[in-house]
C-alpha cells in the first residue's frame, strides 16, 4: 500500500493535458470482443481499471499488443471462452460490459456481479430486462450471472430508469442481433456516444446515441478498426475544481468543452472565471467563492462523479450550500473524511447541507472510493498543513499520472510506500 503526502495552501497554475476517458475505455475495450479483426485503440488512459479489463481479455485468450503508453491493439479472434474469471472481474464495475459483448458474439456469457467502488446495491435488472427482450435467458448462481440465447433478435426496450450500464450492455448485445433494436429512455453520456462511434467504425449501424432513443440495426459481422477515445470529462472537471479550490489559474487541455458545460456553469455561478477554447478551458479564481446548490443528474445534468470534488469547493465557499445526490445511494462516504479536515457538512438521506468555512485543516484521511479520493486530494491542496491520504489505490483506478500532473502545476505531493506490517494495521 502507498499513500500520498500533500502540503497544502498551494496555488495551482500552468497547463494540464487530460487523458482518455475512463468510462469510455472500459466500455470500448470489451466491445472489441465483437470484432472479426484487429482493433487499434488510441488515447487509452493508463489506469488500473484499463489494465484490469485488458487483463480479463488476455486471460480469455485475446492477443493484446502494446504500441505505446496510450495505444494498443486487441485481436479477440483467439478468445476461447465465454466465462470470465471471478477473481479478475470482481474489482471493476465495467466487468459487467463483458455480458453484452460475450452474449453478442458467443450468445453465452458467465460473468460475476459488478465490482468497483461501493456505492450500495448495483442493480442489473435493466441489463437483464434488455437481454430477455433480445431473446436471452439467464440464471444467477453463486454471485455469477449466466446469460445465454439461441438467437438474439432485435426488439423495442424501454428502460425504467436512465442507466448508462444497461444502455451500454444492450448496445453491445444488439449490434450483431437479427433485426432492429430500439432503446428508449437511453442514457446520453458522452461515453455512450463514443461507444456508438467505435461500433460504427467497425461496421455497426447505431443511430441516435446522445439522445434518449437509440436505434441499432443488427449486422452479421464487425471489422477491425482504428479508433481514438474521447477525453475524460471527469478528470478535466477534477482539475477545474482543483484550480478553483486553490485560487489557481489552469489551462485544461485536450478536452471537449461541451462535455463540461454543467461543471463550467456551476463554477461560474460560484464566481470562478471560465474561458473556453476549441479544445481547452482556462479556469481561474481570484476572489471569494459563492454558495451554490447542486443536484446530480444523468447527462447533461451535473455528473454524480463530480459530486465529492465540488463538495470540497462548497465547504470553503461563503454561505450555506446543498447537494442533492439523485444517482447513487451511498455517495456520501467522503463526508466523514472531509469533516476530519474541519468541513461543516450534515447529511440527511440523499441531501448534504454544507456550511462554508474560511479554510480546511490538514488531517490523516482515506480515499474511500475513486472520486472521494480525488476530493481528498483537492482538499489537501487547499488545506492548511500537510495531509496524508491512504488507500490511494482507489484513485489510481481512474486518474492517469496524477502525481506528475499535479507537480507540473506546482503541487507539493509525494508518494510514500507503507510497509506490509504497517498497512495491515490500516482500517
Amino acid at each position: 500500500m502507498d499513500k500520498f503526502v500533500i502540503k497544502g495552501e498551494c496555488r495551482l497554475s500552468g497547463e494540464v493535458n487530460i487523458s482518455g476517458a475512463k468510462n469510455a475505455a472500459v466500455a470500448i475495450i470489451p466491445a472489441a470482443i465483437l470484432s472479426d479483426g484487429v482493433c487499434r485503440i488510441e488515447n487509452v488512459p493508463d489506469i488500473t481499471d484499463v489494465s484490469s479489463i485488458t487483463g480479463i481479455l488476455y486471460d480469455m485468450g485475446a492477443k493484446i499488443r502494446t504500441i505505446n503508453k496510450s495505444t494498443f491493439e486487441i485481436d479477440s479472434r483467439s478468445i476461447h471462452t465465454h466465462i470470465v474469471s471471478d477473481e479478475l472481474a470482481r474489482h471493476i464495475r465495467g466487468s459487467y460490459y463483458l455480458m453484452g459483448a460475450l452474449l453478442g458474439r458467443f450468445h453465452h456469457a458467465v460473468v460475476t456481479m459488478p465490482g468497483g467502488c461501493d456505492f450500495g446495491v448495483r442493480p442489473i435488472d435493466q441489463h437483464l430486462k434488455g437481454f430477455l427482450a433480445l431473446g436471452a435467458k439467464y440464471k444467477l448462481e453463486n454471485g455469477m450471472v449466466d446469460v445465454s440465447a439461441d438467437q438474439l433478435t432485435g426488439c423495442s426496450i424501454y428502460l425504467d430508469v436512465v442507466s448508462v450500464g444497461a444502455t451500454v450492455n444492450i448496445m453491445l448485445a444488439a449490434v450483431r442481433a437479427k433485426g432492429t433494436t430500439v432503446i428508449e429512455n437511453a442514457a446520453k453520456e458522452p461515453h455512450i456516444v463514443d461507444l456508438a462511434n467505435f461500433l460504427n467504425s467497425m461496421g455497426a449501424d447505431v443511430r441516435g446515441a446522445g439522445t434518449d432513443v437509440i436505434k441499432i440495426y443488427g449486422v452479421d459481422h464487425l471489422n477491425g478498426t482504428t479508433y481514438s477515445i474521447i477525453p475524460d470529462q471527469i478528470e478535466a472537471g477534477t482539475y477545474m475544481v482543483a484550480a478553483a479550490a486553490t485560487g489557481g489559474n489552469i489551462l485544461v487541455k485536450n478536452v471537449i468543452p461541451k462535455h463540461l458545460e454543467s461543471i463550467s456553469a456551476k463554477l461560474e455561478e460560484m464566481g470562478v472565471e471560465i474561458e473556453e477554447f476549441d479544445d481547452s478551458i482556462r479556469v481561474a479564481r481570484n476572489g471569494l467563492l459563492n454558495k451554490c446548490n447542486i443536484k446530480t443528474m444523468p447527462h447533461p445534468g451535473f455528473p454524480t462523479d463530480m459530486h465529492p470534488q465540488i463538495a470540497v469547493l462548497l465547504s470553503i465557499a461563503n454561505g450555506t450550500s446543498m447537494i442533492n445526490e439523485s444517482v447513487w445511494d451511498n455517495r456520501f462516504r467522503y463526508v466523514e473524511e472531509l469533516k476530519r479536515m474541519g468541513a461543516q457538512i450534515s447529511v440527511d438521506g440523499k441531501i448534504a447541507v454544507i456550511e462554508g468555512i474560511d479554510h480546511l485543516n490538514a488531517a490523516p484521511v482515506r480515499a474511500t472510493d475513486l472520486r472521494a479520493g480525488a476530493a481528498m486530494i483537492i482538499a489537501a491542496l487547499c488545506a492548511h498543513g500537510v495531509t496524508q491520504i491512504e488507500d490511494i489505490r482507489h484513485i489510481e483506478r481512474g486518474y492517469e499520472d496524477l502525481e506528475n500532473k499535479l507537480r507540473l502545476l506546482g503541487a507539493d505531493i509525494r508518494r510514500i510506500h507503507i510497509p506490509d506490517s504497517e498497512s495491515a494495521k490500516v482500517v
